[in-house]
């Protein structure tokens, strides 16, 4: 895999940066390759307790909407194993979060630090954030992308597969999910085939899914979309699922446990999957929800390994991002 990452950071005071971690659709194939093959150089010095000091003297500003254990965590340590440090910022701690509009918080913080990692609801947000940004913007998680994440599961199926060719992902539950909206941009990237399986009304994002289609049609990928769990995941060498209710949906909990509840990855329905097929889930995980304990802490299980790649795979973002 051949870095093609070469981009330029422009004089901070007065200019807006040109390159951000935003969406996955937003890179080309063989830039998601090349993050993906600098996440392996990295881990494999991290494993072997290489000082790797690449971000030395940098910081990265972490702003919070949403709490989180695995996203914190790992951009904090992460930060810290390539030299430089984080400063973790909730909505209570900044101005935001009395109505200071986000385009002088970017403008400010653009001054302080090197870049700013956000996790937020509206993805919107962050995108207005970037505009006015003068440092990188990397997205932590909003309501309809996950690419940090999807990053990670991206590493792990190749750590586990060895490849992506010829693989077809399944993906059960909400459609309508930034999970499953990043699995679809990162899926065609890599050409990975990819089923989703989510009940009607919960389809995924219409123009997101319009575009993923474009794409795979240049990639040569298979994308399917339908109601049938069954036909979804029948011969899937990757079987992912997130939680039914997510952060801001609490409402709605009672509701999504009846709709959803065919959609449940089990032992029966991971029968029709591949043999040798791998489980993943972005935690946390609800058993006997959207996952029963017999998979998520089975042989087929994978999502420890797929946490700690997100470590491995945001200092990639990071590195590349924000070295001078």
């Amino acid at each position: 895999m051949q870095n093609v990452l070469k981009w330029e950071t422009k004089d901070k005071t007065n200019k807006v940066h040109d390159q951000h971690f935003l969406t996955l659709s937003s890179f080309s194939s063989n830039e998601i390759f090349s993050l993906l093959e600098e996440a392996q150089k990295l881990k494999k010095l991290q494993k072997k307790g290489i000082p790797h000091p690449y971000l030395q003297g940098k910081v990265l500003g972490m702003i919070f909407d949403k709490a989180s254990t695995r996203t914190r965590v790992s951009f904090e340590v992460g930060m810290l194993q390539l030299g430089g440090h984080a400063i973790f910022l909730s909505s209570r701690d900044i101005q935001i979060g009395r109505g200071e509009s986000i385009q002088d918080t970017a403008k400010v913080l653009s001054r302080y630090v090197d870049g700013i990692m956000i996790r937020t609801f509206e993805h919107q947000s962050i995108e207005e954030f970037a505009e006015h940004s003068t440092v990188p913007i990397i997205n932590g998680l909003t309501d309809s992308h996950h690419p940090a994440q999807v990053l990670a599961d991206l590493l792990t199926i190749l750590e586990h597969k060895g490849s992506f060719k010829g693989l077809k992902l399944c993906y059960l539950g909400d459609g309508n999910n930034n999970m499953c909206h990043s699995l679809l941009e990162g899926a065609v990237k890599v050409g990975m085939d990819i089923s989703i399986a989510t009940p009607k009304g919960y389809e995924p994002n219409e123009i997101i899914l319009e575009n993923v289609l474009k794409e795979a049609k240049v990639t040569g990928v298979n994308v399917e979309c339908g109601t049938d769990p069954q036909k979804m995941i029948a011969g899937a060498d990757v079987v992912v699922t997130d939680v039914w209710t997510s952060m801001g949906q609490e409402d709605e909990a009672a509701k999504r446990l009846e709709v959803f509840a065919s959609y449940q990855v089990n032992d029966g329905l991971c029968q029709l999957a591949k043999d040798d097929f791998i489980f993943l889930h972005c935690l946390p995980a609800h058993r006997e929800e959207e996952v029963t304990a017999t998979i998520i802490d089975g042989p087929h299980s994978v999502v420890f390994d797929e946490a700690e790649n997100r470590l491995h795979a945001q200092k990639a973002i990071l590195k590349l991002l924000m070295e001078s």
